[in-house]
C-alpha cells in the first residue's frame, strides 16, 4: 500500500515546526530525515492508515522535545525504528 502514498506529503517546511527560537531550519531538517529513514523501513504492503498513523505519530511524539536539537542523529534514528517496531506491534 505504500505505493499509493508518497513520503514527500509527509515532510515539513520550516513554517510547519513552529518556533523553535532561531533553530527552526534544523528541526525541519531533522524530522525530514526521521520521516525519510522511517519512511525507508516501513513495509511496502502495511496499510495506507498505518503509515500515516506511524508518520504522524514520530511528530506528535517529537513535537516540542529539545531532543530533535540536542541528540546526536543516530540517536533519533534508533528512537524512530523502535517507535516504527512498537508501532507495528501494537497495530497488530
Amino acid at each position: 500500500m505504500k505505493d499509493l502514498l508518497n513520503v514527500q506529503d509527509y515532510l515539513f517546511s520550516i513554517a510547519d515546526v513552529g518556533d523553535w527560537e532561531g533553530e527552526e531550519e534544523q528541526v525541519c531538517e531533522r524530522l525530514n530525515e526521521l520521516i525519510h529513514h522511517a519512511w525507508a523501513r516501513l513495509p511496502d504492503d502495511l496499510g495506507c492508515d498505518q503509515i500515516d498513523s506511524i508518520i504522524s505519530g514520530i511528530w506528535e511524539h517529537l513535537r516540542g522535545d529539545l531532543a530533535l536539537i540536542d541528540a546526536e542523529l543516530e540517536e533519533l534514528l534508533d528512537w524512530v525504528e523502535h517507535y516504527i517496531d512498537s508501532a507495528q506491534d501494537e497495530q497488530m
